[in-house]
């Protein structure tokens, strides 16, 4: 039998994303010596929290066509079966399987799938509390991240450097701002 975790202010229930204040954002090491930064602009997502929060579940998804870089042929790019294949593969998803404590944080598994390959992803999940709006809503906040290797969904486009190496790292960096309201 597992303890029931408890956390300040912590409500079971049904969430659901406040897009306006979440983003879905990655990072990727570029020419081996920085990283570019990307988001996708259309996502959603729904988190019924059990009443303890270890029984709790997510669902989400994010269109891939919405991907924005801020350069524009390089998103063009990533819509292509070079990578995304926006066409035949319109959403990205995560489906929890589980969410396990790590000390003060806590570990979301699930199924990501990208491009129609599903893997078994493990995101760090830290709390940024609870709490209501002027509006009279309660809110939940929070950070995910995830690292993923890129080749592992598909995603294995590259180009070799002059001076070695590769443009695009291996290593995906996800990382889900999040900002939720409890459904009445």
């Amino acid at each position: 039998m597992t303890d029931t975790i408890v956390i300040p202010g912590y409500k079971a229930g049904t969430w659901t994303i406040d897009p306006t204040h979440s983003e879905v954002s990655f990072s990727v090491r570029h020419l081996a010596i920085s990283k570019v930064k990307g988001k996708f602009e259309k996502f959603d997502a729904t988190f019924v929290t059990g009443e303890n929060p270890l029984d709790s579940k997510v669902t989400a998804t994010a269109e891939v066509a919405s991907v924005n870089t801020n350069e524009s042929n390089r998103d063009n790019h990533l819509r292509t079966g070079d990578f995304f294949d926006a066409e035949q593969f319109p959403t990205m998803s995560f489906v929890s399987t589980g969410v396990r404590q790590v000390g003060e944080d806590y570990t979301v598994d699930g199924d990501l799938t990208i491009k129609g390959t599903t893997k078994q992803v493990s995101f760090t999940l830290e709390l940024g509390g609870f709490g209501t709006d002027p509006y009279g809503n309660y809110k939940a906040g929070a950070t995910a991240t995830a690292v993923v290797k890129r080749e592992d969904f598909g995603l294995t486009w590259n180009a070799p450097l002059e001076t070695g190496g590769f443009l695009l790292g291996a290593d995906v960096t996800i990382t889900i701002d999040i900002q939720a309201v409890l459904q009445a």
